[in-house]
């Protein structure tokens, strides 16, 4: 059996070694009061294993995914803001910006959600977010929805995640945000 130097060992997957010092760190986390209902005991331990795997992926505080990674009908998803501040700090781009395009309180009123790409000055734009689009699929007559209450919120967060999924979708890991969830979910 090869040693394995500490010092260069990462948790993960990779060995058996990896294996087990992901679960240890999990185990700690696992067993914390401070970390979220869904990661906490015993029956969230895999839970917890995947979102300390998620952070040393993403090279990410383990209690800021935590915090950030919801489970919504059995799929994981980011909060928005988590996406936009993962995304505003990766250093490849300026902070997100938003356009209101549309007139407010009527079904043109939207959303553009745009960066700068630091290496070459290009402005990326992401898909307009409109009041109408969310009231047809949906999202905006659905019970408990954020949309007739926040809509200005809600149009930047839509903006915000579909530019990030579509301009950097490393920083989403693929995952969508969990307003997003919560909406695609039938009625």
């Amino acid at each position: 059996i090869q040693k394995v130097n500490d010092n260069n060992l990462v948790p993960g997957f990779h060995s058996m070694a990896a294996f087990d010092l992901l679960q240890r760190i999990s185990k700690m986390f696992n067993t914390s009061t401070l970390m979220p209902p869904q990661f906490r005991g015993p029956e969230n331990f895999g839970n917890c294993v995947i979102a300390v795997n998620m952070a040393q992926r993403m090279n990410a505080d383990v209690m800021m995914v935590a915090q950030n990674l919801y489970v919504v009908h059995g799929n994981p998803a980011w909060s928005s803001k988590f996406m936009i501040a993962t995304f505003n700090q990766c250093g490849k781009y300026s902070s997100i910006h938003y356009k209101e395009t549309g007139k407010p309180n009527t079904d043109s009123w939207g959303c553009i959600a745009w960066a700068k790409e630091l290496a070459t000055g290009e402005i990326l734009e992401g898909p307009e977010i409109t009041i109408g689009i969310a009231k047809k699929e949906g999202w905006y007559s659905k019970s408990g929805s954020k949309w007739q209450s926040m809509p200005q919120q809600m149009l930047r967060y839509r903006a915000a995640s579909w530019f990030i999924r579509t301009t950097a979708p490393e920083i989403s890991m693929g995952l969508q945000s969990v307003d997003e969830v919560i909406d695609a979910e039938p009625i």
